[in-house]
């Protein structure tokens, strides 16, 4: 059964982990590295400034109608740099109850804050390459945030930064857990073309067993964590944690998956009025369907955690007795209900 995940863009100070069962939800605050959401049957866990680069960077979309950005994005100004962030990569859907107070909503001239461009000696573009391939050379894993799946570990460039938060899409690799055997991982949309800061979280839960008992010491029980997905949040106009305006962008959310060993970009649905000039501070995030369903609702419209288990209940019991029923009956659906 499908659980339902709220994440809240205020920064607030790290919350204690709430596992809940499957046919629960998950409530967490969104933090720069949130904590572990469940979703099945189990109990879940200043650089120096250089110049910019001038090699053309290419983009690879399974769709092939991925719009490219080159370099020269770094030299634009800030308006048009908030237009090319917002539009160039994915659009943004709006509920159409939103779409008219969103109407007069525009960029607001300000772009994001600029993170400076280090150049790195062994940097590799993985753009346009053919997905799964495997390279002839190792990366220095220092160089990369590494992200531990369950069936893989991800490597994204990492630029130098204090905060250890910024992300360069323009060059990943994916290999078996543990491994040295690096490849060209699935890039399903198209990925950002400059630096962006971005906030971790995984999705996953605790698999739980009982072990033989061979010694009287020895545990009752074996929990391992299982990380199936891993969500990567831009930061709001890339602003640093410590700024006091920090919010999270629910509009652009990066998802890892552990299975097909590719990224993507969430399609997320909008219902906040105000478009993009809206209060971010009010977003709450709703991650449905295992994680594949993302939902911006205001922070007022949230239930509390009976009333979503209630629901989902009420859901599953429907669901169950219709398939009961229709053992019963010579056509296909009821009209009880």
């Amino acid at each position: 059964m499908n659980s339902t995940v709220f994440l809240l863009s205020l920064p607030l100070p790290p919350p204690t982990i709430n596992r809940l069962r499957a046919s629960s939800i998950s409530a967490a605050t969104s933090l720069p590295h949130l904590p572990s959401l469940p979703y099945r049957k189990s109990t879940p866990s200043a650089s120096p400034l250089f110049l910019p680069r001038r090699n053309p960077f290419r983009v690879f979309s399974d769709d092939g109608d991925g719009d490219s950005g080159g370099p020269d994005d770094y030299d634009m100004d800030d308006e048009e740099m908030e237009e090319v962030d917002n539009k160039k990569d994915f659009d943004i859907e709006y509920d159409p109850l939103a779409a008219a107070a969103a109407a007069a909503a525009g960029s607001d001239g300000v772009g994001d804050e600029n993170i400076s461009i280090v150049q790195s000696k062994s940097f590799v573009s993985t753009q346009g390459w053919d997905s799964e391939m495997i390279v002839d050379y190792r990366i220095n894993e220092e160089e990369f945030h590494k992200i531990s799946l369950l069936h893989c570990d991800f490597f994204i460039r990492k630029p130098p930064d204090p905060d250890n938060d910024v992300y360069d899409f323009r060059e990943m690799y994916v290999t078996p857990p543990d491994t040295d055997v690096y490849a060209i991982p699935k890039v399903l949309a198209p990925m950002p073309q400059k630096y962006i800061r971005c906030a971790q979280s995984d999705y996953g839960c605790y698999n739980v067993t009982e072990p033989p008992i061979d010694a009287p010491r020895d545990p009752l029980y074996k929990s391992e964590k299982e990380v199936l997905k891993v969500f990567l949040t831009k930061h709001f106009r890339n602003r640093r944690l410590r700024d006091p305006e920090f919010v999270l962008d629910f509009e652009e959310i990066y998802v890892i998956d552990s299975k097909t060993k590719s990224i993507t970009r969430a399609r997320v649905l909008v219902t906040v009025p105000g478009g993009r000039d809206r209060d971010r501070r009010s977003d709450l995030l709703v991650v449905r369907d295992n994680g594949n369903s993302f939902k911006i609702i205001h922070s007022s419209e949230r239930d509390d955690p009976t009333t979503v288990i209630e629901k989902e209940e009420w859901t599953k019991t429907r669901q169950d007795m219709e398939r009961h029923l229709r053992k019963l009956r010579d056509f296909s659906i009821s009209n009880w209900f």
